[in-house]
């Protein structure tokens, strides 16, 4: 097997060192190169040809968004991790850099008290991203989205459009912060039903994400507080390090709580989509987009069983079809979309509902 070639591009040498030995102790990686800043990492491209780049994003000569900029633009479409800081302002550049296209991020070791603790966390985090972005993927036939049809290992479940719908739920991860941008700048009007979600972000970035979400389109995005009532129009992002759930007083609630990781994730879409499911039935449409691992499936595997209504992206738009693919595969999507394609087929989707008799009528 070959092993994954990365280029580790870093202004700090203790920071370089310290990825480069994580990453080595790996057999099916090797780290065939390092840059201190961009504009060395722009000819080391060129030289090696990594499957794989690790970027720091704040360096001297040619920052790491200045390097992914020119990278993308040179054709290179290798994938690229940002390393960033746990910090509003690097929760900001490392947004930045992924819309700048950056396929994925990893925070610094801070506070792990020794170089051994350092690189755990380093080997912890890299390791299986990196493993994730470069693995050859099975490709899948092309599906059509409007009928019921097995294509490759993937069966589309048959679709109701006029059942009603009383909430949109979203699901990501990896490349999720560009789907869900395209997604919500693809709105040409508030919805009339409240949406919920789960990208999976450490503390300070669901914010930012929040905010710059927020200002793509007519939805007013918010990171979740605990308590709100959802309102048709507005859209709530669990925090980072928190599960979201609805509960149902008199109407509904979101509350957030720190039960144990589900899925190896808090937040956890499947904590989201089973709450819902609990509060609201079958009268909802999910969206599984992008991203590491099967976060969803189960929680998909309730709604679709209630009688909702599951839409996933497509693994040719998905940085990693980890999660619509598990949900796919399991038989559980009504339709797998082009991420350009999803606030088109939501919105036709939600006209319909309510054309139907559904909820919010």
């Amino acid at each position: 097997m070959t092993a994954i070639r990365v280029l580790v591009v870093d202004d700090s040498v203790v920071v370089r060192r310290l990825v480069t030995d994580a990453l080595s102790a790996d057999p099916a990686i090797e780290v065939v190169g390092t840059a201190p800043n961009g504009k060395v990492a722009l000819s080391r491209v060129e030289e090696h040809g990594p499957d794989l780049v690790t970027m720091d994003i704040e360096m001297p000569v040619m920052d790491g968004i200045e390097t992914v900029r020119a990278l993308r633009k040179a054709g290179h479409r290798m994938p690229i991790i940002m390393f960033s800081t746990l910090t509003e302002r690097g929760a900001a550049t490392t947004l930045d850099a992924l819309a700048a296209g950056a396929s994925d991020y990893v925070t610094k070791p801070s506070n792990t008290g020794s170089l051994a603790a350092s690189m755990d966390e380093v080997s912890r985090q890299l390791i299986p991203r990196i493993k994730a972005l470069v693995a050859p993927r099975a490709r899948v036939a092309p599906i059509p989205t409007q009928v019921s049809r097995t294509a490759g290992r993937v069966t589309l479940r048959a679709e109701s459009p006029a059942a009603s719908v009383r909430a949109l739920l979203i699901g990501s991860s990896t490349g999720g912060p560009e789907a869900l941008s395209q997604v919500f700048s693809g709105f040409s009007r508030p919805l009339p039903v409240p949406i919920l979600m789960v990208q999976h972000m450490p503390p300070v970035f669901t914010a930012q994400l929040a905010a710059r979400l927020d200002r793509l389109g007519p939805t007013k995005v918010v990171e979740a507080k605990g308590g709100e009532r959802p309102q048709p129009g507005h859209a709530y992002i669990a925090p980072g390090n928190f599960h979201m759930v609805l509960q149902r007083t008199v109407g509904f609630a979101i509350e957030l709580n720190q039960d144990p990781p589900v899925s190896y994730t808090r937040p956890s879409v499947d904590v989201l989509f089973r709450s819902a499911v609990a509060a609201y039935g079958g009268a909802l449409l999910a969206l599984v987009l992008t991203g590491m691992g099967a976060d969803g499936r189960t929680g998909c595997q309730d709604l679709v069983a209630a009688g909702g209504t599951v839409y996933v992206q497509d693994e040719a738009t998905s940085v990693v079809w980890g999660m619509p693919g598990a949900v796919a595969q399991a038989g559980l999507a009504h339709r797998v979309l082009p991420i350009a394609e999803v606030a088109g087929a939501v919105s036709r989707r939600l006209v319909a509902s309510v054309a139907g008799g559904g909820a919010w009528r």
